[in-house]
């Protein structure tokens, strides 16, 4: 079994993602709005340091409930932001409660935010082409300025990039990679 040499030496929680979710095509709702979340916080930071907390976000985040996440307020930013489980950064806890409005209008418009995301490349997983890795690309240029007009915060292209790799929308499996 050959994976991508990005991970070796990583943790048990790591090689995981990356056998059963990186690159592979996600289509639940509740799925993407979690990755969006996850992604989101991860700015800045070590994406390992994101998926060592995924559980501690989880039960913080309410499992991801995106109706239930949109309606936050005060109180609730104040119990996530005294949470020492999870990464508590104001602007991104502020940012996720925006996104899943933003998130809710997108299923509210295309009937699930599934639809939207993946009509981006005809429901198709782009490969990568080449040995090179990328971080963004017109892809995720293109993605994240639609995004922002439609109200979300905290979405870079580079963080968006990751969020479609995460998605399975873009497989960036090295090309010796079995989980390809």
């Amino acid at each position: 079994m050959k994976r991508c040499e990005w991970v070796e030496g990583k943790p048990e929680f790591y090689l995981d993602y990356h056998d059963r979710v990186w690159g592979k095509a996600c289509h639940d709702d509740q799925d993407l709005f979690k990755w969006l979340v996850l992604e989101t916080f991860s700015t800045g930071l070590s994406w390992q340091i994101i998926l060592s907390k995924k559980t501690a976000f989880e039960e913080a985040f309410d499992s991801f409930d995106v109706l239930t996440v949109s309606e936050y307020q005060e109180e609730k930013i104040a119990e996530l932001m005294a949470n020492s489980a999870i990464v508590r950064h104001r602007g991104k806890i502020e940012a996720s409660i925006q996104n899943a409005k933003a998130f809710l209008a997108i299923q509210e418009e295309f009937g699930q935010f599934d639809t939207y995301i993946w009509s981006f490349t005809d429901q198709k997983t782009l490969m990568r082409q080449s040995t090179e890795r990328l971080t963004q690309s017109d892809l995720s240029d293109n993605i994240t300025a639609d995004l922002k007009k439609r109200g979300f915060k905290w979405v870079g292209s580079v963080t968006i990039y990751s969020y479609l790799q995460a998605i399975g929308i873009i497989n960036d499996h090295d090309p010796n990679c079995t989980f390809k």
